[in-house]
């Protein structure tokens, strides 16, 4: 009988081990490794090979009643063999053999025979007759052993209680065997059966383990451990070899019994050795000889030593198993490919519980067959029916129905899934579908493909190899080769675009020879009430080829309702007048009683029993009160237990799955315990994805309750300890039927085989929430590792078991032994280790659930990100990080999930990536978030622990800035724009939606919520909102007005309304000003002012001449200046509501804001064209002090930004921004649109440096420095209106979501230093400390890499064409419009500016002496580089040249030859010529370290070297065809070692002249840079996806470093723009950008890495714009002109 009959049908997943042993002669040694040897066997399975390992010792309670019998022995070595991954046995054979046991029941014909010789014999047989009883209800009939002596969980007995049982018990194993003897001396039994009464359990466990069973299960799967002991007992054994003389008739009859002895030298001597022989049985022998007997100290000894071996030989077998036959490791990263093949697996599963045949499949099968059907058939039914069960069934069989086509049948358990959300059960089922349909036609198109239609292609590119050249491929990573979406999408994939998609493949893929049958279960049971948004998913008519079929309980009114709504008749295709519904129901009720009831004689008979005729009336009743598969199983449970002799009753059978259920549950605490049981049924209940059985058993000894069950009072517990494995295991056995074995993250799980049973425990045990969190949060603990490492738990355990006397109380920590539950296993086989799937998909429940926040450490931990991002949960990530689980607002985790989510694509196809794509993300708001360097430095610390990478040693300008919060209103409103927005001045938003609704932000941490006011009866509709300082003013669309003091209570007071109006047109309120609890507000093309006093309740109004533009009041409220159309200002005294003056400025526009300085008593009024006018308010009426037009009289302004702190006002136009000095009210500067583009709104950041502007449908940063246009933010939605508060910025979008950055970010990313175009060119100092940019403009660029800014700029005349660094690093030399400079390096001056050069390009000597100009058209120069004089002319022209080494020759090409000319003379001296006159150089390369030689490179593919001075040519060898030398790329190393030859697609080509062998490197992408370093140990590139068919605008290039030694990748990093220049020196890597910004990246190799630039924290804080380079000038003029 199995274990589990309804287990998984994949794989093993995991090394389950039974220890074989003679209980009485092995205790010290099985302790030893329980303790140290098999802890350490688990932690090294699990980090190097993935499984978990489980030992069961059936004799490891000190407790004989706790041992099981010999049958369930058995049952477990079975389970042990056929579940486990290389070992599943390991025996201990020592000196004793053991005692036989007592068998559990013998056969009636048996056991009378036993009883007739035993009584003929004159052996008395009362104690036989009294300790067995018949028992008809076993098959065959059988005489079995009282409960009082079987082995249960009895009570505590004394010791004399227990000294006479155990004497009965051998006084009846002598009478059994003693009969035996007599029945085999008689001839009346077999030999072979009289041994099972002899065998120990040592003995019998063996046998059956090894027995008669395949070579192929021993092999490499068994071990024995046999210990010979000579001399065991010492002097004491001579007089046991001389016993008393016996009587000649005992004597004669104790013949036949064979000794311990005898069965122990068989078992040695004889049956293990005949394996070795014949199935090569490891056994290993060890014989010890003792003088004076076996003492501790020896027995200790051997331990050690057998520990040792031990561990040894399990690591060496478990080892040496192929994981990959046992697991699927590529597809755990995959969540969908996962979610795939858990749902087949759980189909198979469900498919094993049709024990019933139900008419209802015929249905089913119609369904099916019809073609013309094409609504969705439902087959409903009431709790326990079996509809699942059903559905698996016919999955299975629906290609039989179907034969002369090739179905594609897809099954999903919704109610069973690890992530029940309907936009990833959607993209499961797209996932699926597409996947099936894509394998069926890669299979019609490769017929001989040996997976067949039936395997799912994957979606998936697989790694990249290596030519044969390399020893190891380059890259291990997967990238997409499918067009991405939005990122958004990958991370939360929208509902709307997954349902369009499906619908798309409903249509598309089906055809007649492959039609598709979707069948879904438990839409009724998901969470949330998910199930009515995944059915209105499905079409409204099923496409031809399509079938859908559903289950839902007949109870679920909503979900039947949403099917039918979905699936409207009339779009059913039916015919004919009758009203029919959406669906096609099938009902299916309880299932046939005799059905049932053969099911229950079936499941009896498995297990050998059977009930009599009188128990069968009563299981006939039951069966008929509730005839459900479910309850005949649990019948079968509680009959299982009957005797035939059992007094039975109708209430012994409980009524109803549920109190069966319970009563099972009960039977189980009377059995084991009730607080094992009670947390065993809890945990399981509450785990996520369900719990492995050494997890369970992990979980069960870390709980406080459970192991003081097995602690003795009197005694003091070890340091150690744990729930015996055998506990654990006996309770899951008489639960199997119950339990299925699934497979879950690689790993078989067992969860409930029916939510029922997750209902009875949650009532019995789980009722109070507390409970249910206690449970919750240890098993957070566990899955955190808060107990492992050798962390000891607390345990209070008594000290005292006496009743009478004050029991006192002691607190002992104790090591549980759970193991480590490190984020990813790493292992010295496997560079990247393996994430550890079960802690990353528990974990986060169970912190969620128990109501513990998750911890920052958590959430900022590297290895947790990395093994979500691994295990394909970076939507759950996400989620967490940005708080979806009630945890408080962190702005630094908000960062990293906007990064996240913005990366998504990058991490989809190249997960490993991400440690060097957040470093290089979140490097440059270190300063702004100062929590991040903590994640910077675990990034840097898993680097260096893993010896090789890539670093961010300068991390380029960012192009845009990660928000902080992103928010969405609510789902409904999704079709709803925005109408207004207003902020207080604490940062609450408010909007209103153009259907009336108003939503709010408080702030930080908030979600958007709706704001739902109601009057007579009726909910309120808004039209407007306005703010000023601490208040919010709502309008409604029926002239009400509400009040909102946002430092108050949420109360709404009711205004009077404004001016009268009807209901059609409504007024609208134009703005109003708080000041001193007086609220000022004017109307839209209305000419009077209403005064609203908050204390009072009062409102008063106040006249004007003409309509009301803009407003302000004095501080104190007693003066108001009102701004009117015609660009007139009235002064009103609020006080006594007088008109004090009026005054208007010339132009006569309308005043579009007003700015009132107290203290220069100064009203600035700027009018609706953008003109500012300055009035003198210190007298009546006020005098004008100065008009200052723009000019610009054709656009009025959009919007105007005032900052007091910084005295800058912002006026916004569609054309223009214009900043003002409002010191003095100067214009200060102008900023334009880019061209064919408008300004729709603009604000001024905090500090003053930048401002923010909407050009839809971006919104941009500008640097108001130097008027560059630095950053790009993104959001989500069509950015409508910005807000800024005192630390943020925000942005709400048209359709109501915000998105909010932090200030400092913005600042921060802003002011990052970069180049006003791409970088050309990139110089680098010989030391390192130093290099030059170039952008093709004015200026030259000194960066140093220790601050990462740039130190100086050198300006030019015109652009900088090119820059040559002198080797000494003193000078170097530009070109710029024909001029050539020669500069200072150190001092920065310009000391030589040569013109009439008419160069081309430009060199230094390596000996830093002379300059040459390479001119095309002109003579080439040769000159001194301090004083610029010539020292000789070239009068040819030389292209691609280079100096040689030793500074004598200019050498380069000229018409296919290779020229050297003199550096003295400027004459050719030498030249090299092919010998074939169509042969022609197309490259060369000097070398530093050998100077006298050149290498060079023919169009044929000849490879030469010629030596210069001498002449002399040397032809090494030539080229295939496929390594062709480009000569862009052509690179050399300075010792000649290394040539990089070409770059093609994704192919690297390299010639290793050092071992004389072509070298080709497989890129993951094409690459489109390539750099060699000059030492000749790197080369880098950049691959990049450049095709329409392959690329996606999220993808981005990647940098890859490989050592060229061997061909080992060091590590790659994502770059966050694409690359213009690349540069490798001295452990570096310098990236040039097209954005104008530089990149540095450190290389780490064999631990040593230059240490990359941190933060300095202490140090006081500087302005970035207080960081800007030094600026060189240029001569005014040359200072030397060459003719």
């Amino acid at each position: 009988m199995d274990r589990f009959p309804l287990k998984s049908t994949h794989s093993k997943s995991c090394v389950k081990l039974y220890l074989c042993s003679n209980p009485e002669d092995s205790v010290v040694e099985r302790r030893a490794l329980r303790e140290s040897v098999f802890p350490r066997l688990r932690e090294h399975c699990r980090r190097t090979l993935g499984l978990d390992v489980t030992v069961i010792d059936p004799f490891e309670s000190s407790d004989p009643s706790r041992w099981p019998d010999e049958t369930t022995r058995q049952q477990l070595i079975k389970e042990c063999r056929e579940s486990s991954v290389g070992p599943f046995l390991l025996a201990l054979v020592g000196h004793q053999y053991g005692t036989a046991s007592l068998p559990a029941q013998v056969e009636v014909s048996e056991y009378q025979l036993l009883l007739q010789e035993s009584q003929q014999a004159g052996v008395s047989t009362q104690e036989l007759e009294r300790m067995y009883q018949r028992d008809e209800n076993t098959i065959p009939p059988s005489y079995c052993l009282r409960p009082a002596h079987t082995h249960a969980c009895s009570p505590q007995v004394s010791e004399e209680e227990e000294m006479k049982m155990k004497a009965k018990e051998d006084e009846l194993r002598k009478v059994f065997q003693s009969t035996v003897s007599l029945c085999v001396h008689r001839g009346l039994m077999t030999s072979e059966r009289a041994q099972s009464y002899y065998r120990s359990a040592l003995d019998a466990d063996l046998r059956f383990a090894l027995d008669n069973c395949p070579s192929d299960d021993i092999i490499g799967r068994c071990l024995v451990y046999v210990h010979k002991v000579v001399n065991a007992n010492g002097d004491r054994e001579d007089r046991q070899m001389n016993p008393q003389p016996q009587s000649e008739a005992t004597t004669s009859d104790l013949k036949t019994v064979p000794t311990d002895g005898q069965l122990l030298s068989e078992l040695c001597d004889s049956f293990l050795p005949g394996l070795i022989t014949s199935s090569q049985l490891l056994v290993y022998t060890t014989t010890t000889e003792c003088r004076h007997g076996y003492t501790t100290a020896r027995r200790w000894g051997y331990t050690e030593s057998l520990c040792q071996q031990v561990y040894a030989d399990l690591v060496a077998l478990t080892d040496s198993v192929d994981v990959s036959e046992s697991r699927e490791d590529a597809r755990l990263g995959d969540a969908l490919a996962r979610d795939q093949a858990e749902q087949e697996e759980l189909r198979d599963i469900m498919s094993q519980f049709y024990d019933v045949i139900r008419p209802e499949e015929e249905k089913i099968r119609a369904y099916v067959t019809q073609r013309e059907v094409q609504r969705p058939l439902v087959v409903t039914g009431g709790p326990c029916t079996g509809k699942a069960v059903l559905l698996a069934h016919c999955a299975q069989q629906i290609k039989s129905w179907l034969p002369d086509c090739d179905p594609v049948v897809i099954t999903y358990f919704c109610n069973l899934t690890t992530n029940p959300h309907p936009e990833h059960l959607l993209s499961s089922l797209c996932y699926q579908i597409a996947g099936r349909y894509q394998g069926i036609a890669s299979y019609e198109q490769n017929p001989n493909d040996q997976d067949g239609p039936g395997c799912v292609s994957k979606l998936r590119d697989s790694s990249s190899k290596c030519e044969p050249t390399t020893s190891k491929p380059v890259s291990d990573f997967h990238f997409s080769t499918n067009p991405c979406p939005h990122p958004t999408g990958i991370i939360k994939p929208d509902l709307s675009e997954v349902k369009e998609h499906l619908s798309f493949l409903f249509f598309l893929m089906p055809s007649p020879t492959h039609p598709l049958v979707l069948i879904l279960d438990g839409l009724d049971h998901i969470e949330r009430s998910f199930g009515p948004q995944i059915i209105s998913s499905l079409p409204s008519n099923l496409p031809p080829n399509v079938k859908v079929i559903l289950a839902v309980s007949s109870k679920r009114t909503q979900i039947l309702q949403a099917i039918d709504s979905q699936c409207s008749p009339a779009n059913s295709g039916s015919e004919g007048g009758e009203e029919e519904s959406g669906y096609v129901c099938v009902p299916l009720g309880s299932a046939d009683r005799k059905h049932c009831g053969q099911m229950l004689e079936s499941l009896l008979s498995s297990s050998g029993r059977r009930v009599t005729s009188g128990q069968q009336a009563l299981v006939n009743q039951a069966l008929t009160s509730c005839c459900l598969p479910l309850y005949a199983r649990l019948l079968h449970r509680h009959t299982s237990l009957w005797h035939s002799d059992s007094d039975v009753t109708e209430s012994s059978l409980p009524d109803g799955v549920h109190s069966s259920t319970s009563a099972l549950l009960d039977q189980l605490e009377q059995k084991h315990g009730a607080p094992i049981v009670a947390r065993a049924v809890s945990f399981l209940t509450l785990s996520k994805t369900g719990l492995t059985e050494a997890e369970l058993a992990d979980l069960l000894s870390i709980d406080d309750e459970v192991l003081s069950e097995y602690i003795q009072p009197s005694e003091c517990p070890s340091g150690s300890m744990r729930v015996p494995q055998i506990d654990v295991e006996r309770l899951l056995l008489d639960l199997r039927r119950f339990l299925i074995k699934r497979t879950v993250a690689g790993l078989h799980v067992l969860s409930w085989a029916s939510r029922h049973f997750k209902l009875v425990v949650l009532k019995k045990y789980l009722g109070p929430p507390e409970a249910r969190r206690e449970i919750h949060s240890e098993m957070a603990d566990y899955f955190s590792g808060r107990w492992a490492c050798g962390h000891a738990k607390p345990l209070f355990v008594n000290q005292n078991s006496s009743p009478n006397v004050h029991t006192a109380q002691m607190n002992i920590n104790i090591n549980r032994q759970p193991p480590s539950q490190p984020f990813i296993f790493y292992s010295s086989s496997e560079e990247f280790g393996r994430v550890n799937l079960r802690m990353v998909l528990e974990l986060p429940h169970h912190l969620q659930e128990s109501n513990k926040k998750f911890e920052r450490k958590l959430l900022m931990s590297l290895g947790f990100h990395q093994a979500m991002v691994r295990a394909g949960l970076l939507q759950d990530l996400v989620a967490m990080l940005e708080g979806d689980e009630g945890s408080s607002h962190c702005p630094e985790t908000a960062v990293i999930s906007s990064i996240l989510k913005s990366c998504a694509c990058s991490l989809q196809s190249s997960p490993l990536l991400l440690p060097t794509l957040m470093e290089t993300s979140l490097l440059p708001y270190l300063e702004a978030f100062p929590a991040l360097e903590s994640f910077i430095r675990q990034i840097r610390e898993e680097r260096k622990e893993r010896g090789s990478g890539l670093g961010v040693a300068l991390c380029p300008a960012p192009s845009s800035v990660p928000s902080v919060e992103c928010l969405k209103p609510d789902a409904k409103t999704r079709e709803a724009s925005v109408a207004q927005v207003a902020q207080t001045e604490c940062g609450i938003v408010a909007e209103i939606m153009d259907d009336g609704t108003a939503w709010f932000w408080k702030g930080s941490g908030c979600n958007i919520l709706k704001l739902s006011l109601s009057c007579e009866q009726r909910e309120l509709k808004f039209a407007g909102v306005k703010s000023s300082g601490q208040f919010v003013l709502l309008s409604t669309q029926c002239n009400k007005l509400f009040l909102w003091d946002v430092t108050g209570p949420e109360e709404f007071q009711q205004l009077e309304s404004g001016p009268e109006s009807s209901q059609e047109t409504p007024n609208r309120m134009e703005g109003f000003v708080a000041c001193q609890n007086k609220l000022f507000m004017w109307w839209k093309d209305q000419s009077f002012v209403s005064l609203f006093d908050v204390y009072t309740d009062t409102m008063t109004h106040f006249q004007c001449q003409s309509c009301v533009t803009s407003l302000v009041c004095s501080s104190d409220g007693f003066y108001m200046y009102c701004g009117h159309e015609e660009g007139t200002v009235s002064v009103f005294d609020t006080n006594t509501s007088r008109l004090l003056s009026t005054c208007s400025n010339s132009n006569h526009n309308a005043v579009a804001l007003m700015i009132l300085s107290e203290d220069k008593r100064e009203l600035a009024c700027v009018d609706r064209m953008g003109d500012v006018i300055l009035w003198d308010t210190k007298t009546q009426p006020p005098r004008l002090v100065k008009e200052t037009f723009t000019g610009d009289k054709s656009n009025k302004i959009v919007n105007t930004d005032h900052s007091d702190e910084i005295n800058t006002l912002l006026v916004c136009h569609s054309h223009q921004v214009t900043l003002w000095d409002t010191c003095d009210w100067e214009l200060w500067d102008q900023f334009l649109a880019p061209q064919g583009r408008a300004f729709s709104q603009a604000v001024l950041s905090q500090d003053g440096h930048f401002f923010l502007a909407l050009l839809d449908p971006l919104v941009l940063v500008w640097r108001i420095s130097t008027g560059e246009c630095v950053l790009s933010l993104q959001t989500n939605s069509q950015p409508r209106t910005l807000l800024k508060t005192a630390s943020s910025v925000i942005c709400v979008a048209c359709d109501g979501c915000l998105t909010v950055w932090a200030s400092e970010a913005i600042g921060a990313a802003g002011a990052a230093q970069k180049m006003r175009c791409g970088v050309k060119e990139v110089v680098v100092e010989q030391t390192g400390e130093w290099y030059y940019t170039t952008d093709g403009s004015e200026t030259v660029w000194k960066w140093g890499l220790e601050t990462g800014l740039p130190h100086a700029g050198f300006l030019h005349d015109g652009p900088v064409e090119k820059l040559r660094l002198s080797p000494d690093n003193v000078h170097f030399v530009t070109l710029s419009s024909g001029d050539i400079y020669v500069w200072q390096a150190e001092s920065g001056q310009n000391i030589l500016r040569m013109s009439g050069s008419r160069a081309t390009d430009i060199l230094i000597t390596p000996n830093s002496n002379c300059g040459v100009s390479v001119s095309e058209r002109q003579l080439s120069r040769v000159w001194k580089l301090a004083k610029g004089s010539i020292v000789c002319s070239i009068h040819l022209y030389l292209s691609d040249a280079q100096v040689s080494p030793e500074s004598t020759f200019l050498i380069g090409l000229r018409r296919g030859d290779l020229l050297a000319a003199s550096l003295w003379s400027g004459s050719i001296s030498k030249r090299f010529s092919c010998v074939a006159s169509s042969e022609h150089v197309v490259a060369f390369h000097t070398l530093s370290e050998h100077p006298e030689f050149v290498v060079l490179m023919a169009a044929s593919g000849a490879v030469y070297t010629w030596k210069v001075a001498e002449e002399t040519v040397c032809r090494h060898f030539l080229l295939p065809y496929s390594f062709n030398c480009q000569p862009q790329v052509f690179q050399m190393s300075s010792d000649g070692s290394f040539a990089l030859l070409s770059t093609e697609d994704e192919d690297i080509r390299l010639l290793d002249l050092s071992q004389v062998r072509l070298c080709s490197f497989k890129a993951e992408a094409p690459v489109t840079k390539a750099c060699l370093d000059k030492s000749g140990c790197y080369a880098a590139y950049v691959s990049h996806f450049n095709t329409p068919e392959k690329s996606c605008v999220h993808m981005r290039p990647v940098l890859t470093v490989v050592r060229l030694a061997d061909g080992e990748r060091i590590g790659s990093v994502w770059l966050c723009k694409d690359p213009l220049t690349l540069v490798v020196c001295e452990q570096h890597v310098f990236v040039g950008f097209e954005d104008g910004s530089v990149g540095v990246y450190s290389i780490l190799d064999d631990g040593e890495e230059v240490r990359p630039r941190e933060r300095l924290n202490g140090q006081l804080k500087q302005c970035p714009f207080d960081k800007a380079p030094y600026s060189w000038l240029p001569l005014q003029t040359a200072n030397i002109i060459w003719p």
